[in-house]
């Protein structure tokens, strides 16, 4: 028998909000599901979740229920833009950012269900270096963090690499830079991110690239469009392109683990 190939499972996390994080993982997938990926696409603010809202989609089940019995994992899925499944999270919901043992467990099981039928799970965390986002970050095979060029989205993207780095061992980080307004704002605030995590933790971060700042992305919002969709030509569709095509390619880290079950399984 052939064993399955490994799901590529990327965690797009931030530290900060307001960074365009949701937003790049909506266009990701879209991108990846483009090259012929089966891609989901799951919701990881699981308590303030919101990209069914920003597409203008209705979840009848969501992440909650899968915790509580009341559904199986593909009862969430909402078919989204480019055949992208969506796996909602409840919205206002204390609990489901305080899950216990048992709970996250039920997690893992739920999404191993799903290793033979996909190739990429996209999980968008909540901001933040909450409990949640850590393990949801560190369970994952490539961690991206999305920055940009100011004080406080640097001095939290860091602080989110220290937490992993120091407690959970994780040294590979691949940095995007959002909404740049020049062709060197993205290599030079990269520079800024790498030199500190390499002077105080002797970790050395990879550069995923650079999107720049594009009111066609705040005009495909208001539509609850995908940019990459509503306005392919746009700059920043044009820039995800290269990105996409080369996460697409780089090797999937699984510690030599199968399927999504290493997804979380590392955890709890």
């Amino acid at each position: 028998m052939v064993s399955p190939e490994p799901v590529r499972v990327i965690a797009v996390t931030s530290g900060k909000g307001g960074v365009g994080k949701t937003n790049l993982a909506i266009n990701l997938s879209i991108e990846l599901a483009a090259k012929g990926r089966r891609v989901v696409l799951m919701d990881g603010d699981l308590g303030l979740a919101n990209i069914d809202a920003l597409l203008g989609l209705k979840a009848q089940y969501t992440l909650q229920d899968v915790i509580e019995s009341r559904c199986e994992i593909r009862d969430t899925f909402i078919k989204g833009p480019a055949e992208v499944l969506i796996v909602p999270a409840a919205s206002g919901s204390q609990g489901m950012v305080q899950l216990n043992t048992a709970q996250h467990a039920g997690l893992v099981y739920a999404f191993d269900e799903l290793a033979k039928d996909i190739d990429v799970l996209v999980v968008d965390t909540a901001s933040g270096i909450g409990h949640t986002v850590i393990n949801l970050a560190k369970a994952a095979s490539e961690v991206l963090i999305v920055v940009c060029d100011e004080p406080a989205s640097l001095v939290d993207a860091y602080s989110l690499i220290k937490l992993l780095y120091r407690q959970q061992g994780t040294t590979h980080f691949k940095v995007l830079v959002n909404m740049t307004r020049s062709s060197g704002e993205g290599a030079a605030t990269f520079a800024k991110l790498n030199n500190v995590a390499l002077e105080f933790l002797g970790v050395a971060l990879i550069y995923a690239g650079a999107l720049p700042y594009d009111d066609d992305v705040k005009k495909a919002m208001q539509k609850k469009a995908p940019v990459v969709l509503a306005y392919p030509k746009s700059k920043y569709s044009l820039a995800l392109k290269p990105i996409a095509c080369t996460l697409d390619r780089a090797p999937i880290n699984t510690a030599g683990q199968k399927g999504v079950t290493f997804f979380l399984t590392r955890n709890f």
